[in-house]
């Protein structure tokens, strides 16, 4: 007598070949996992011991602001010397026409000026060297600081000033000079190297506006009439030079029909001033 085998259990039964189902081991009860398998338990990050924010930074050290004030003055005072030997497009038209002894004459006095420019720079940068080489010296940066600062109003036309220079008189009987004829002569002037300078009583600076018609114009929205008056400081010599160069201010301003006086002075005063603007947006660093 036989007896059957024991039926298979279905729901380990291969439904393609009828063979009993191989036990998947990713199917076993997670109870009989094998401790050793296990991972180990990680270091909790938050239970190490951070380091106290801040430690180990060296305390941020104040500016000293009579060394930021001397900078910032030295900066503007070479950054005008550069800007006034900034010569119009024009000039290469009036150079064309010149002759060959005013060009040479021209040409040793830009080199002979180019050394003077090179040798005060000099001489600034070794005044601020000695100035920011110890903080023991702040009286003697305090006290440059000042001259720069007085320097500067003089340039800035904040402050009187007098020297040697030139006194100009231009004529116009006809009404004829327009606004770029006064903006010719204030260009030639400051390309020839004025340091200041004062236009019928109004004093010129970098942001000075000239407007109007002929016979009505004006400097900074004041009226000026002719025969108007300039007072210049400068060297005498390199200032009327320039100004009588073919092309230059007085053939210009003679061609339109009007006329150009030059005297040399050798102590001249320039006491017109120009109102120092208040800054809306900017302000001061004091760090």
């Amino acid at each position: 007598m036989t007896t059957d085998p024991a039926p298979a259990d279905p729901a380990r039964e291969d439904p393609a070949t009828g063979d009993p189902a191989r036990e998947d081991p990713a199917t076993k009860d997670p109870a009989t996992k094998d401790p050793a398998t296990e991972d180990p338990a990680t270091e909790d990050p938050a239970t190490e011991d951070p380091a106290p924010a801040g430690e180990g930074t060296p305390p941020t050290r104040r500016r000293d602001l009579p060394a930021a004030l001397l900078i910032g003055v030295l900066t503007l005072l070479l950054g005008f010397a550069f800007t006034v030997q900034v010569r119009n497009a024009d000039d290469e038209q009036a150079l064309a026409g010149a002759r060959e002894e005013d060009l040479v004459r021209i040409v040793d006095e830009v080199s002979s000026r180019g050394v003077r420019l090179r040798e005060q720079i000099a001489d600034q940068r070794s005044a601020l060297r000695q100035l920011t080489s110890s903080d023991s010296e702040t009286a003697s940066a305090l006290e440059e600081a000042g001259t720069r600062a007085a320097a500067l109003a003089v340039l800035n036309g904040t402050a009187p000033a007098e020297g040697p220079g030139l006194r100009l008189t231009l004529r116009d009987p006809d009404d004829v000079l327009r606004v770029t004829d006064l903006i010719d002569v204030i260009q030639e002037l400051r390309g020839a190297g004025a340091e200041t300078m004062q236009f019928d009583g109004v004093r010129v600076g970098l942001t000075t506006a000239v407007t109007g018609a002929p016979g009505a114009l004006l400097i900074d929205g004041r009226p000026v009439t002719a025969p108007y008056e300039v007072l210049v400081l400068g060297s005498p010599q390199d200032l009327e030079t320039a100004l009588n160069i073919p092309g230059g201010v007085v053939q210009s301003v003679g061609g339109r029909g009007g006329s150009v006086t030059v005297e040399q002075v050798p102590d001249l005063l320039v006491d017109a001033l120009r109102p120092l603007p208040e800054a809306q947006y900017a302000a001061p660093d004091d760090d």
